[in-house]
């Protein structure tokens, strides 16, 4: 449906006004889910305070969240192309808000990372029913930008979680943290209840959503993508490209520049929030600069080897201003992100849209998972070797990326014919 569609409905397509409407509803979701996704780099400290946390387990559990998110990207897409976007979200998103209150009420670590599980079954469809959404109702031609938009409106859930809540925390506690985000998920919940009623699909579409499959048929649908020769080196990319911006600005930041630099929660909060905000301004840019499919997937390996180059300088300089401009400019270039959504939806029929972005996606946080994971036992091997632990974290990001960029370019990519605009 084109944004100059006319204001009155018709029995495939809603008001663009309505769809508009119906889009940034979703995005309190997905915002909220980014605020969860990035708590441990403010948290990191009170938290290994009160359960006498080491850095794998502090690791451990910032990679909570994104196991269970990722792990269940294949049954959100299913329940999206069979259900629709509403009911999946509004059955998903209390589950998060479950998860948030038991993280309040954790009175052992291991309570603590069920919360973050459950935070994560929960914020599952968060972004993917944005996309599906885009790509169901939005003109094609338009999908980098407003998938860029949406991002960076989203990352206004990262902002919450950079000196806002270091206030919050210095306040009162680490708990209140919780408190306050279940809250504020209740009410994105009750505003995605009221205003999101999804359009009929557009002709083309209209026929595969109508029919109706069994749950075999559906996870054979997702099997036949895996058998696809260019799916491996999308998955393979996903899984590092955003895993080292959530890893830095989610996990390590606020224990580097307080351990390293002595700087306090707040100040620490302070470079996470502009950060955050250099986060927003990406994906909008490069929405908007999208080359198109003859050049996109150049300018994705490009950029994938910038950043690379980024985290490998801020590994070996020990500098308190490169390491908090460091930061602020590798939230920026991570915008370059939203190119890979791009280049997903156009690499698979229209009428798998919601499976192919959920492999994507799943493929993007079990590898933040992964990598938070991993460099939690990097940093603890490189402690226990006298060898400063950010050093070795940063240079183990830089290694991940080029090798994602270099599995890109070795893999076979989509043939030309099978490529959408």
């Amino acid at each position: 449906m084109k944004s100059t569609a006319p204001t009155s409905l018709t029995a495939h397509a809603a008001p663009a006004r309505s769809v508009w409407v119906m889009l940034l509803a979703l995005t309190t979701a997905f915002a909220l889910s980014q605020a969860w996704r990035t708590v441990a780099a403010i948290m990191a400290a009170p938290l290994q305070a009160e359960f006498h946390l080491s850095a794998q387990a502090l690791g451990l559990f910032a990679g909570a969240f994104h196991f269970a998110f990722g792990a269940m990207q294949l049954f959100m897409g299913i329940g999206i192309d069979l259900h629709g976007v509403r009911r999946t979200v509004l059955v998903a998103f209390p589950v998060a808000i479950a998860g948030s209150a038991l993280s309040a009420l954790a009175t052992s670590y291991p309570m603590l990372v069920l919360g973050q599980v459950l935070i994560g079954v929960g914020c599952a469809p968060a972004f993917l029913v944005c996309t599906v959404f885009i790509a169901r109702h939005l003109p094609s031609d338009r999908f980098a930008a407003i998938s860029g938009l949406t991002l960076g409106l989203g990352g206004i859930g990262m902002l919450l979680t950079g000196t806002p809540l270091a206030w919050l925390i210095e306040a009162t506690s680490w708990r209140m943290g919780f408190w306050v985000l279940g809250g504020c998920a209740a009410l994105a919940w009750a505003l995605i209840w009221a205003l999101v009623h999804e359009p009929a699909p557009p002709l083309s579409l209209a026929g595969t959503a109508h029919r109706k499959e069994s749950l075999r048929q559906a996870i054979g649908k997702f099997g036949a993508l895996f058998m696809l020769p260019h799916t491996l080196g999308i998955v393979l990319l996903a899984s590092v490209g955003y895993a080292s911006f959530i890893s830095l600005r989610g996990l390590w930041l606020g224990p580097l520049l307080m351990q390293r630099h002595d700087f306090t929660l707040v100040q620490s909060g302070n470079v996470a929030l502009v950060m955050s905000l250099a986060s927003l301004l990406g994906p909008p840019l490069f929405g908007r600069l999208d080359p198109g499919p003859l050049h996109r997937r150049r300018w994705i390996v490009g950029f994938t080897l910038l950043m690379a180059g980024l985290f490998a300088a801020f590994a070996l300089t020990h500098n308190p201003l490169i390491d908090v401009l460091g930061p602020i400019l590798i939230g920026g270039l991570s915008g370059f992100l939203v190119l890979q959504y791009a280049d997903v939806r156009a690499a698979y029929p229209a009428a798998i849209t919601g499976r192919a972005m959920a492999v994507f996606t799943m493929a993007m946080f079990l590898g933040v998972a992964a990598m938070q994971w991993f460099t939690g036992i990097v940093a603890s091997v490189a402690s226990a070797q006298g060898a400063d632990p950010f050093t070795a974290v940063l240079a183990s990001i830089a290694a991940l990326l080029a090798a994602g960029a270099l599995a890109f370019v070795l893999l076979p990519g989509p043939a030309p014919a099978q490529r959408m605009p």
